[in-house]
């Protein structure tokens, strides 16, 4: 058990000391629509970590009510990812879909007892009848339809005789309820098509707030922990069960902030775009922060299952530094790796004064690691050298090799350079060099001072080997799309070298290529012939300087576990459900409604332009941003600028990444947004005769790349999209590049 309680486990212990509960009980009840990612992770180290503590169990269940959605590839990566995390279910998997039966007979009841009936308005009616935060909203005038009535049409919707959306199921609640979830919600919908464990065997389907409640209570959940946007969705939970008199041995939904990381999208909805977009290489992309794209990085599940209990538990939503996770694969490799030396972009060394070849034996771990095991590293008289381990004319502070300065070969031998010999356009091919014998490392004698040892392999026994060097999928912290994409998160180095114990030892599947950063063999792609080596992390976070990150303290760690549950306000909760019919998501409506100088200030900005998502994601993010430094009063930009500004992205005259560029102009210098795009020429290209000349040239510098998007490989749209984008500099609009290319593509 852990010393330091979380608000969680607080209530659980206090459950279980009461006697309310004498068994705890949770799921883990992910829909089966995509591949889990580093979120699903926290709530799967939540629900299976309580219930471990508690010497209960979880039960995995899947979420399966939207056949539109779901396939048995999502299923089994979901599995994989619990048992790779180290946790164990309950029982057998469990599915919504294997209560489908017990569902519709709940759904019965409560036609019977007068408290759910089939409304048959269309979608624009019930939206606008549903209300407002400050007006009651309006019972559709199918509400008086009869018990029967209600049975009959919700047989035959089970049935397959009506079209999608023709009827649907409410709840008869309270259509002036302040909390507007509880304004008569939705409870089935029609979906004439084939469900992927069921069939065709239903027509109907029930909404998650009706299926969730019922299914915990039919599997004994004692706490089902949500995430926090299902805060209001709680008392839907218990108007359910109450409604239904299952109060007896019933479940508790408690809510807990979900995990938000920058750097990183993690909508469901925005990976699947990047995936069939073509923009990764599937699911299990390096790139991709899903649990399958963090295993094939190289990720361990200790480093995961550290990152989720280093940021611990709170109530408030917060955005975590990417760093910590990186911070957390490095600590937990440091001690574990062998050490050893690869060389990706090779310089030839040929030392004259050396003849034969010996082994050297070298440790794979430094001296302060608790390891042991060593190799044999082959050395002769040609052997390669990092290229950028060599200068000419090198700068003030270059402590590696250069005509003037000697340096020693990691494990091995002093060297100094004698003679460089170039091509005919005067690059470095090859460093002629001398070594000191009695300069071996363990038993040097030469009193030959040095500033630095390099990496280094023997030219012959040395092995080829890819190399895939990941960075980051996205350039901005809070990335939103395509726009933002890192063009430069993936490098392939086709002829690294590497030492040969590396390819015939395997001593371990991860290691640390000294000066590097740590590596991984590719679980899928490695072969003895065609070696593939992963970039995990690099040995220190290469961002810390732009982002000012540190390492996370103790003391980090225990403020953010000890969080305090802070419930929202009446007026919060007005906002938050006003903010929802806006079409805001439930993070971005959370995090505006719960800051009062987010809300105002995003509150002017919307009277003065009726464009609520746009508005709401640069307040929330940038104008937040600013907002943590200093108050409103302080801001050199006001709520009409960033109309203006929202405006100009609404108009297609700048896309968002430049909008970006031009909030920063105005931090610093409170300009008008619009005399910033105009003075600096930042207007976003629309126009297909400015565009296609840049695509006719991309496609003509790339005949390989288009013959393969001809033969099916389809993903590498995104490869050409991406670079008529950075041709344009960010200017070009996205959407109209997308189509242009799949348009000359054809």
């Amino acid at each position: 058990m852990r010393e330091s309680k979380d608000f969680l486990r607080t209530i659980v212990e206090e459950d279980l000391k009461s006697g309310k509960n004498r068994e705890i009980i949770t799921r883990f009840p992910p829909e089966p629509n995509g591949f889990p990612h580093i979120g699903h992770a926290k709530s799967i180290v939540i629900n299976f970590g309580i219930a471990r503590d508690y010497n209960g169990h979880c039960n995995l269940r899947m979420d399966d009510t939207n056949p539109t959605k779901e396939d048995t590839q999502f299923v089994e990566a979901l599995q994989d990812a619990v048992e790779w995390l180290g946790f164990d279910w309950e029982g057998n998997v469990r599915y919504t879909s294997d209560k489908f039966d017990e569902l519709y007979n709940y759904a019965i009841e409560l036609i019977k007892m007068g408290k759910a009936y089939v409304d048959s308005a269309s979608e624009e009616e019930i939206r606008e009848n549903r209300g407002t935060v400050t007006e009651a909203g309006k019972r559709s005038k199918y509400a008086q339809r009869s018990i029967e009535e209600n049975l009959d049409l919700f047989e035959r919707m089970k049935k397959g005789e009506f079209k999608d959306g023709e009827h649907i199921l409410r709840a008869k609640i309270d259509m002036s309820a302040n909390n507007m979830q509880l304004r008569d919600p939705l409870l089935y919908r029609i979906r004439n098509v084939e469900h992927y464990r069921t069939g065709d065997a239903w027509h109907i389907y029930p909404m998650y707030d009706f299926a969730h409640c019922l299914t915990d209570y039919m599997e004994g959940i004692t706490h089902s922990l949500c995430t926090l946007e299902f805060e209001n969705n709680r008392a839907i939970y218990n108007w359910v069960l109450e409604t239904l008199g299952l109060n007896l041995a019933r479940p508790y939904q408690y809510e807990f902030a979900r995990l938000g990381i920058n750097y990183t999208v993690m909508s469901k909805r925005k990976l699947l775009e990047l995936v069939k977009g073509g923009e990764v290489n599937g699911w299990d992309d390096p790139r991709l922060p899903t649990i399958a794209g963090y295993k094939r990085r190289g990720y361990t599940p200790e480093s995961i299952l550290n990152f989720c209990d280093s940021i611990g538990i709170a109530k408030a939503n917060s955005m975590v530094d990417v760093a910590q996770l990186e911070f957390c694969i490095r600590d937990d490799l440091n001690t574990k790796v062998p050490r050893v030396m690869c060389v990706l972009d090779p310089l030839k060394v040929t030392i004259e004064n050396y003849d034969g070849c010996e082994d050297i034996d070298a440790s794979y771990y430094p001296h302060d690691v608790p390891k042991e095991g060593s190799r044999a590293l082959p050395f002769s008289k040609e052997i390669y050298i990092e290229k950028d381990d060599f200068m000419e004319n090198p700068p003030k502070g270059y402590f590696r090799l250069t005509p003037d300065q000697a340096v020693r070969l990691r494990h091995g031998y002093i060297i100094s350079c004698k003679e460089v010999i170039k091509d005919a356009n005067g690059n470095i091919i090859e460093i002629k060099a001398e070594y000191y014998p009695d300069s071996k490392s363990g038993s040097d004698t030469s009193n030959i001072k040095v500033k630095s040892a390099i990496q280094w392999v023997s030219a012959k026994e040395a092995k080829k080997v890819e190399v895939r060097v990941y960075d980051r999928l996205f350039l901005n912290e809070a990335p939103e799309g395509i726009e933002d994409i890192n063009p430069n998160s993936l490098q392939i180095i086709k002829n690294a070298l590497i030492e040969p114990a590396v390819i015939t030892d395997k001593i371990d599947e991860r290691f640390q290529f000294e000066r590097e950063g740590y590596f991984y063999a590719d679980p899928i792609d490695y072969t003895d012939e065609n070696p593939v080596f992963n970039k995990i992390v690099g040995l220190k976070d290469s961002y810390a300087k732009k982002t000012k990150v540190t390492e996370p303290t103790t003391q980090a760690k225990k403020v953010q576990i000890d969080g305090e549950v802070v419930a929202m306000s009446e007026e919060q909760k007005a906002l938050f459900d006003k903010y929802l019919e806006l079409g805001l998501n439930s993070e971005v409506a959370n995090t505006l409604a719960r800051d009062e100088n987010l809300s105002k200030f995003y509150e002017e900005a919307l009277s003065l332009l009726n464009s609520p998502i746009n508005l709401a994601n640069i307040v929330s993010n940038e104008v937040a941003r600013e907002l943590k430094q200093m108050q409103i009063s302080e801001l050199k930009f006001s709520a009409k600028q960033i109309a203006q500004l929202v405006k100009m992205i609404d108009d297609t005259t700048i896309s968002n990444k430049i909008a970006k560029q031009v909030f920063e102009e105005m931090v610093k210098s409170g300009e008008n947004p619009t005399k910033i795009v105009e003075d600096k020429g930042l207007v976003q290209i629309s126009d297909p005769a400015k565009i296609l000349p840049i695509i006719d040239e991309i496609i003509a510098k790339n005949p390989d790349n288009v013959a393969k998007f001809k033969a099916g490989n389809t993903k590498l749209l995104g490869f050409f999209v991406g670079q008529v984008l950075k041709a344009t500099k960010g200017k070009g609009n996205p959407k109209v590049v997308n189509e242009l290319v799949a348009e000359k593509l054809k």
